[in-house]
Parts: structure tokens; C-alpha cells; sequence
């Protein structure tokens, strides 16, 4: 009896960590507002940080010429919010394990955007940025506003400005692809 209590004891005591990670991966920490764990910010930025400095690497060899300047941008940011970020790593501001890898969700993206060429490539790389920078706008938020390291706190709180206007950038891609698209269309009519 006494050892059953105690697994349900440590049970109960290991769901609520386990659980934010959960939560976080899933989404429903999103959905509800509620700020991730300091060692899910740090997974979830570095990973965005290699998804989007190889995912425009792509874009700088196969987009058209709006996506090309966009991917140079993007290129240059991210690489110095990933320097950042390993700097407060390693210089122990905030105790948490880099990545080294990209998750499956993210690898299956960059492989979809590997095997796509001109117009079916501008439309995978415009909708991915977009819903990739919704996803850190909402991460930024959430950690500037709630997390439990000061450090990384801070620094979510001055990066997000950057995020949001990446979005912007992101979201005139995939404008001006539409209309471009759709102006192509009635002019074949």
C-alpha cells in the first residue's frame, strides 16, 4: 500500500513537468496563453533558429527575387538570435540543453521545401514563414511575458519586436504571391 502511494505520489509530483512539455508541443500552451518552460523556450527557439536558417538557404538558391532578399534577412537574424541564445547557454544565464537537430515536424517541412521547385516551392517557403513566425510571435509573447529565467525573459522581451516584423515581411510574401498568382490567372482568361 505504502508503495503504490508512493508512485502515485511521484506521479503526481512529475505530470505538471512533463505535461508543459506536452502542452508546449502540442500547441494548447498557445492556444491558452500560458508561457512555456524555460527548457521548451530554449528547445523551441533553437529549433526555429535552424529552421529558418535552412529553410532560406534554400530560398536564396530556389525562390524568385522577393524571397531571395527575404531569405538573406532572415539568414542574418536568426543566425545572431542562435549566437545569442548559446551565448546565455553556455555563459550558464540559463541552464538548458541545445538542440543539435531539427525535430521530425521541422525536418518534414525542410524536406517538403527540398523537393519543391518554382511556383509549388514560393508557395510552401511563403505559407511555412508565415506559420513559422505566427509560432515565434506567440512563443516570445508568452516567455517575455511570463517566464522564470530574468535573463532569458529580457531578452525574449527585445527580440520580439524583430519576430513580429519578420512576420509582417512574411505575411507580404505570401501577399504578393497571391495577387501575382491571381493576376496571372485573369490575364490567361
Amino acid at each position: 500500500m505504502n508503495r503504490t502511494a508512493l508512485v502515485l505520489g511521484c506521479l503526481l509530483v512529475a505530470t505538471p513537468a512533463l505535461a508543459q512539455s506536452v502542452t508546449e508541443k502540442t500547441g494548447i500552451n498557445s492556444v491558452l496563453g500560458v508561457s512555456p518552460s524555460t527548457a521548451d523556450f530554449v528547445k523551441q527557439v533553437a529549433i526555429s533558429d535552424m529552421f529558418e536558417i535552412q529553410s532560406n538557404q534554400l530560398a536564396e538558391r530556389k525562390g524568385n527575387a522577393a524571397e531571395q532578399a527575404f531569405a538573406k534577412q532572415m539568414i542574418a537574424d536568426h543566425t545572431k538570435t542562435s549566437s545569442e541564445l548559446k551565448a546565455m547557454v553556455s555563459d550558464g544565464k540559463v541552464k538548458a540543453e541545445l538542440p543539435t537537430a531539427l525535430d521530425s515536424a521541422h525536418q518534414s517541412k525542410l524536406d517538403k521545401l527540398k523537393n519543391a521547385n518554382g511556383a509549388e516551392f514560393s508557395e510552401t517557403f511563403d505559407e511555412q514563414q508565415v506559420t513559422a513566425h505566427k509560432d515565434a510571435v506567440s512563443l516570445f509573447e508568452r516567455y517575455s511575458k511570463g517566464g522564470d529565467n530574468d535573463a532569458l525573459k529580457k531578452w525574449a522581451g527585445t527580440t520580439l519586436p524583430k519576430l513580429q516584423h519578420h512576420l509582417e515581411m512574411a505575411q507580404q510574401l505570401e501577399r504578393d504571391r497571391t495577387n501575382t498568382t491571381s493576376q496571372s490567372s485573369k490575364a490567361a482568361k
